[in-house]
């Protein structure tokens, strides 16, 4: 079971999340972390970007993997995860540009047609996450259908990195960075599978607003199930979820993990 955090606010989960990475660094200074894009992580991206820089933080031998990619989008385009990565976090952070990977990396651009180039990119791509040793802290973010990367319901939960078909309400969601048209955010990703994010050592899952609520429910409280990704995170043996006041609020037993979380001593962190 995921320890579940309830938070005031985006502000103070992004502060747990940086504490935990900043600690993280200064331990093992090439660190390899998990990045996500969406709105759910800037918080805690900005966060550990002033941590690092308060604290004289040495990040150049730090690693980044993201979780998924837009097929069919340039590296260049604003709204590619490539793009988005590189603005949102490893400049921010100060993270040499060479060691953050993005899923299909040399795809950018490619058509979907183009199967020969993309088969083989899934694969690769967990290779790679193998050879940096794996991955030690991996933020996410949930859909309000319970996905997690661009993981829809219905994926297998131990599938490795792998092209992948959005729905159209993760495509409905995804609209408002395309200028609120469904009809410019591509139809097919590279992502992730839910096998490869539960080889990270550590899961750290943002959720808030009341939109996530019910995902966020069944993540936490439902059974395990393909049409609920994220509820994968149970089998987890370290899992954080930090959800605000709005998203926990359809949690049977948030008193509990209120309680739970004030009683535990702080040398535990997350």
């Amino acid at each position: 079971m995921p320890e579940i955090i309830i938070v005031k606010n985006e502000a103070e989960a992004g502060e747990i999340y940086a504490r935990c990475v900043a600690d993280l660094i200064k331990s093992k200074p090439n660190a390899v972390l998990g990045l996500a894009t969406g709105s759910s992580p800037l918080a805690a991206y900005q966060a550990l970007a002033k941590v690092i820089d308060a604290e004289g933080i040495d990040v150049s031998q730090v690693q980044g993997f993201a979780l998924d990619e837009y097929l069919g989008l340039p590296l260049d385009h604003p709204e590619s995860y490539h793009s988005t990565i590189n603005r949102t976090v490893t400049a921010p952070l100060g993270l040499d540009p060479a060691k953050v990977h993005v899923p299909g990396d040399a795809l950018g651009g490619c058509p979907l047609e183009d199967g020969e180039r993309i088969a083989d990119a899934g694969a690769a791509y967990d290779a790679a996450i193998e050879a940096a040793g794996g991955i030690d802290v991996q933020i996410l973010g949930i859909g309000t259908d319970g996905h997690v990367g661009f993981n829809e319901p219905g994926s297998s939960l131990a599938s490795g990195t792998r092209v992948k078909t959005l729905v159209e309400q993760t495509r409905a969601d995804n609209a408002r960075f395309f200028d609120d048209d469904i009809n410019q955010v591509p139809t097919h990703c590279i992502t992730q599978g839910i096998g490869t994010i539960m080889r990270a050592r550590h899961l750290v899952l943002l959720a808030f607003g009341k939109g996530k609520a019910e995902a966020i429910r069944q993540t936490c409280e439902g059974g395990i199930s393909a049409f609920c990704p994220a509820s994968a995170l149970q089998m987890h043996p370290h899992a954080t979820i930090i959800v605000d006041e709005a998203a926990a609020s359809k949690l049977s037993h948030k008193d509990y993990y209120e309680y739970a979380y004030a009683h535990k001593p702080a040398w535990q962190g997350i």
